[in-house]
């Protein structure tokens, strides 16, 4: 019996050990690897609770900030009253919490604005009624009383009186598509300012002010659509495109002007700014001071800032606070001004670095709160009865941060224990906050926490999808550096096959964004095109090792990495990417001679131009939705970073893809969309035509109906990934 046992275990040690299953490029596509998290977490009035949406978003759940469990059902459309929908697409609450505003039936007209059908909502009575009977709304918003809601529809404010019977007004009848807009931003606002709503209530909800918007002399670009869907039941080949107005690089944009309305006398005023017509008005907010409304205005070139503050009855506006630039002023400097009762608290690089400044409402610097060679991040508040004030940032190094709170003294104290990407919600009051953690190899573990750090429990660990992870063959990652020929340190992230063999020649696909201040080389889950770099894993498998590196003009890193690309977008960011490309040709396993690079929008771009340098490392590309030429895209991006083509033609020639098209070498896939309305397919067919001229081959893949983020039909994503990969798979391992 002895000897049958030993006989037999000596057989089964001597079994191949069962190999984990290949990764799928449909299971990384239909999200069979998508980790579980917290999203849409909104904090109740009461410091002690928060909402969530549940997940087949039937049923709106309050949660206790304390524990993270589940203390009571706000709304359940099961059993709401006059409601008979299965679900919502999203919720805001009033003021007081005592009713809501449940949002159904979202068609997305452009990133951000969409238009829906909204119900109000009673907690004490259980019963659901339309916010309007006349069509469909845009950004609807509670007055601070509560008694009332305005929204836009057809271009238009309106406001829904809820003590008299729900009834309907109407604030501004000029509004027309294409010429003017009233409370809702144009395209080009939306797209680069980052929002979708342009009105505000007073703190006393006497007075909306909004920002009316005349692109009656903006320049139109025409859509071409070409797919039946359900959306056009009458779909007639015949009908003109879809028609919008996109201002291109040294075009008119829309002509600007805020404006108040006075809910009780009904009269409009205008507000008398002292600025250009030439200026933007990327944010406007009522302060707590219902006789203060803060206007945020930028002159066309982006380098310099006011705030105003105006009276909504007078109309008189005066500057209380100026920023300056020699280049430009980042997004944060005026799309995240937080206002307090005396105070605002707004973010600066005046130091080379993003910090965080304590101002009066008067317009008088209390003080810096933060100071370093880092960047501030995040603002998630100030308790001011403790004088703490509450934020993210990267102290430490550019590819992590962390969640920080700083007294009056400046004593600091770090929140957040874990090396890597954090991403907090703080309570009202700042008395606990929802912590998500991650890095490039941990997927997100969610935790509630106070705020002095602690972990008081752990809500998500996402221990399935680490059990599910164990059965495929999980690559090798690594962040590296290197220095490049002028002196410039480079971070970069390396994904090896999971059985590399230091000893073989691989060849090497190189990802990257490239963008002023994008940041791809982050200690995070998300890193690669596919969270936990698992399109990367899938191409390790194929035999290829994955890599990305950060160029100069990206962000973590201060003003003067940051924003050595101004004038000149096209220029130092292909250099670095040779220059990586170099540098990883001399490591002994990797095949110099196939090096390829691939890259969406800025990163499509930029891989054009990549190929396009007096070097050719790249022996193949695959640009996607690629700008090929500055003049084709719109003011606010474009101008921001080289001022006009009249001011600036050598830089926008010299960052041309089409200039530069007889430069090309190695390649090229090129991949669009044809309902891109951020960057329109003539990018693609102006640089196909000049490689036509140049007698430069290629290759392309066009997308029927596909935006920016090409998925418009089933199989799209699964038919893009396959070409590309094939392609790769062609080019740089034959």
């Amino acid at each position: 019996m002895k000897n049958i046992l030993t006989f037999l275990l000596a057989a089964l040690l001597s079994l191949p050990m069962l190999a984990n299953e290949p990764l799928k490029l449909s299971n990384i596509l239909n999200y069979s690897y998508w980790a579980e998290t917290y999203s849409a977490i909104e904090p109740m009035a009461d410091g002690e609770h928060f909402a969530r949406l549940s997940g087949d978003r039937s049923m709106i759940l309050k949660y206790s900030f304390k524990n993270g469990e589940v203390v009571d059902t706000i709304f359940d459309a099961a059993t709401a009253r006059g409601f008979g929908k299965k679900r919502i697409d999203g919720y805001q609450f009033s003021p007081d919490e005592s009713k809501l505003l449940i949002q159904t039936n979202t068609r997305y007209i452009y990133r951000r604005s969409f238009t829906a059908d909204h119900y109000i909502y009673s907690r004490k009575n259980n019963k659901v009624e339309p916010l309007s009977e006349n069509g469909s709304q845009m950004v609807p918003k509670f007055s601070p009383d509560g008694t009332m809601i305005a929204f836009v529809r057809s271009n238009n404010i309106f406001v829904v009186k809820l003590l008299f019977n729900n009834s309907e007004s109407q604030v501004t009848t000029d509004g027309e598509f294409g010429k003017i807009l009233n409370g809702i931003p144009d395209w080009v606002y939306e797209e680069e300012f980052v929002t979708n709503c342009s009105y505000d209530w007073s703190a006393d909800s006497k007075v909306i002010a909004y920002i009316r918007y005349d692109e009656s002399n903006v320049m139109c670009y025409d859509m071409p659509m070409y797919i039946p869907t359900k959306s056009k039941v009458d779909y007639d080949p015949q009908v003109a495109p879809y028609s919008f107005k996109y201002p291109v690089a040294g075009a008119d944009n829309s002509k600007v002007s805020v404006h108040t309305f006075d809910i009780k006398s009904r009269v409009t005023r205008n507000i008398e700014l002292d600025i250009d017509e030439e200026s933007y008005i990327p944010r406007i907010h009522f302060t707590k001071d219902p006789n203060v409304l803060a206007i945020i205005t930028l002159n066309r070139h982006q380098s310099v800032m006011d705030i105003f503050a105006a009276n909504p009855h007078s109309g008189i506006c005066k500057r209380i606070l100026r920023e300056e630039s020699d280049t430009y002023l980042n997004e944060a400097t005026y799309t995240k001004i937080a206002f307090y009762d005396k105070n605002f608290i707004f973010q600066s690089e005046r130091s080379g670095y993003n910090h965080l400044y304590l101002y009066t409402l008067g317009g008088n610097l209390v003080r810096p709160i933060t100071s370093g060679d880092y960047e501030i991040t995040d603002f998630y508040g100030w308790d001011q009865k403790k004088n703490e004030f509450y934020y993210l940032s990267n102290e430490g190094s550019p590819l992590r941060d962390n969640v920080y709170k700083i007294n009056a003294n400046g004593k600091k104290t770090r929140l957040t224990a874990l090396d890597g990407t954090n991403k907090a919600v703080f309570s009202n009051g700042m008395k606990y906050f929802i912590n998500t953690f991650d890095n490039i190899t941990t997927p997100p573990v969610v935790t509630t926490n106070d705020n002095k750090g602690k972990v008081i429990k752990t809500l998500i660990d996402n221990k399935a999808l680490n059990e599910k992870l164990q059965g495929i063959n999980l690559p090798i990652k690594e962040f590296f550096s290197f220095t490049n020929c002028d002196g410039v340190s480079l971070n970069g992230w390396m994904v090896k096959p999971h059985n590399f063999d230091a000893n073989k020649k691989y060849p090497v696909i190189m990802y990257q964004y490239s963008g002023p201040y994008s940041q791809s080389v982050e200690d995070s889950w998300y890193s690669g095109m596919y969270p936990g770099a698992l399109f990367e894993a899938y191409m390790t498998e194929q035999g290829f090792i994955m890599v990305c590196v950060d160029g100069r003009g990206t962000g973590g890193r201060g003003t003067e990495f940051g924003k050595c690309t101004y004038m000149r977008l096209g220029h130092y960011e292909p250099k670095d990417q040779v220059e990586a490309a170099k540098y990883l040709g001399t490591l002994p396993y990797v095949d110099k001679d196939n090096i390829g690079i691939w890259g969406w929008s800025f990163g499509g771009y930029n891989t054009i131009m990549s190929m396009s340098q007096d070097e050719a490392v790249f022996k193949a590309g695959v640009a996607i939705a690629a700008p090929t030429d500055w003049r084709f895209y719109d003011t606010v991006y474009t101008e921001r970073f080289m001022r006009t083509p009249k001011e600036n033609k050598d830089g926008y020639d010299g960052g041309s893809a089409i200039v530069n098209a007889n430069k090309l070498n190695g390649s090229l896939l090129l991949i669009h969309g044809t309902a891109d309305d951020n960057v329109h397919l003539r990018n693609m067919i102006r640089y196909i035509h000049a490689l036509n001229q140049a007698n430069k081959d290629f290759e392309t893949a066009i997308y029927p109906d596909s935006n920016h983020s090409i998925y418009f039909g089933s199989n799209t994503r699964n038919h893009l990934f396959n070409k590309m990969s094939k392609f790769f798979i062609e080019k740089l391992k034959q």
